[in-house]
C-alpha cells in the first residue's frame, strides 16, 4: 500500500486560518460507511446521529502554551517548543536554531521569569532541558508562552490562540489540540447528555508528531510517534456498558480513537490503565471498540487520513474528500468536521 494512495488536491484557500465564531456552526459532512452515502449538515446537527445509550468518548487533554521565545547568554534569539515532560522540571524540547544549542547552553525567557539549561542533545535532534523558576510553572507558561498552532495556520491572532482549546479541556500536557472536539459547545454537550447519551473521557496528550509527514513510500514501513494516555474506571464503565448493551461507542477525534483501540481487548472491552501508545491504524486493521468517529478533515498522505480510511473504506473516504473540496469545506485544525457512522 503506497502513501500516495492517500493523496488529494487541496486548494490553499480551503485551509482554515481562523476558528468559527460559534464553534457548533461549522459544517458537518455525514458519512454512512455501510450505505456509502454523504449528507451535508451543520455541526450542531450531530446530535441527530447519536442515539440514547450510545457512548460519546472525548479527549480532555489541555494544550499548554508550549512555544517559548528566549535569548541565549550570548544574546542570540532562540525558540523552544515543549514536547513532553520527562520528569519534574526536565522536558524534551524542539529548539530553533538548533545547531548551536549544545549541552550546557543557557537560555532566558520572559526577562528572567524562566531559565533553561540544555542537559543533552537527544538522538532525534531535540534537547533535554531543565528549567529554573520561582512560582508555579504552568502559570509562568500562561504568562510568557504561546499556543503551538500547526504550521499551516499562518494568520492566527491571539484570540484565535485562545480558541485552540476544547471547552472540556482539563489536564495540561498537549502540544496540539484534539481538534474534532473544538466544535463542541457546553450547550451542545448538555443537550447530548439530556438525550440519554453517555459522555466518557479519555486523556491522550497530543504530541507535535501528529504533524510529522510520512516519509516512507510504503505505508507499512512508517513508524508512529508515541503519546501518553490514561483512562479512569468511571469512564471505562460507561464505555463497557454501551458495548454490553449493544450500543455504539463514538470517538470524538482520532486521539480518542487511538486510546480506545490501544486499550480494548478482542471483545472491545476497556480497563483502567495508563501508558504510552504508538498504535498505527491503516487499512487492514480491524476495529475492536469504536463504531463511529467524529473527526476533522486531515492532511493528504497523513496517518490520520489512513485511520479514517480504515473505518469508512479508502475509496469512499477519498471520494468524500474530493466532494468536500468541491463543496468548499474548510480543512484541518480550525476547519469543518465529519461524522463516520
Amino acid at each position: 500500500m503506497k502513501v500516495s494512495d492517500f493523496n488529494y488536491e487541496l486548494p490553499e484557500h480551503l485551509i482554515a486560518q481562523h476558528p468559527y465564531d460559534k464553534r457548533d456552526e461549522a459544517r458537518l459532512m455525514v458519512l454512512d460507511k455501510t450505505n456509502k452515502t454523504i449528507e451535508h449538515k451543520v455541526f450542531k446537527d450531530v446530535i441527530d446521529y447519536l442515539n440514547p445509550g450510545d457512548c460519546l468518548v472525548i479527549n480532555n487533554t489541555k494544550v499548554i502554551p508550549a512555544r517559548l521565545y528566549g535569548k541565549k547568554d550570548t544574546g542570540a534569539n532562540v525558540e523552544f517548543l515543549l514536547l513532553k515532560r520527562i520528569e519534574g522540571d526536565t522536558w524534551e524540547a524542539m529548539v530553533r536554531p538548533g545547531s548551536k544549542l549544545k549541552s550546557g547552553a543557557k537560555v532566558i525567557f520572559g526577562d528572567g521569569l524562566l531559565k533553561a539549561t540544555v542537559l543533552e542533545v537527544l538522538e532525534n535532534g531535540n534537547r533535554k532541558v531543565e528549567f529554573e523558576y520561582k512560582g508555579i510553572f504552568n502559570e509562568i507558561l500562561d504568562q510568557i508562552g504561546l499556543m503551538p498552532l500547526p504550521p499551516y495556520i499562518t494568520e492566527a491572532t491571539r484570540e484565535d490562540n485562545a480558541k485552540y482549546q476544547t471547552v472540556y479541556a482539563k489536564y495540561d500536557g498537549s502540544a496540539a489540540a484534539p481538534t474534532a472536539g473544538l466544535h463542541f459547545t457546553e450547550e451542545l454537550l448538555e443537550k447530548i447528555k439530556e438525550k440519554g447519551i453517555e459522555v466518557a473521557n479519555v486523556t491522550l496528550h497530543v504530541g507535535i508528531g501528529t504533524f510529522r509527514p510520512v516519509k516512507v513510500e510504503n505505508v507499512e514501513e512508517h513508524e508512529m510517534h508515541s503519546e501518553h494516555y490514561y483512562i479512569k474506571q468511571e469512564d471505562v464503565d460507561k464505555i463497557n456498558n454501551a458495548k454490553k448493551n449493544g450500543k455504539r461507542v463514538i470517538a470524538v477525534g482520532t486521539t480518542s480513537c487511538r486510546v480506545l483501540e490501544s486499550v480494548a481487548d478482542e471483545n472491545g472491552m476497556m480497563k483502567e490503565v495508563e501508558g504510552d501508545t504508538s498504535i498505527f491504524i491503516y487499512p487492514g486493521y480491524k476495529f475492536k471498540c469504536i463504531d463511529a468517529l467524529i473527526t476533522n478533515f486531515h492532511l493528504p498522505e497523513s496517518t490520520l487520513i489512513m485511520l479514517v480510511s480504515t473505518l469508512a473504506g479508502k475509496d469512499f473516504i477519498m471520494n468524500a474528500y474530493n466532494e468536500a473540496v468541491k463543496e468548499e469545506y474548510k480543512f484541518f485544525s480550525f476547519g469543518d468536521a465529519m461524522i463516520i457512522k
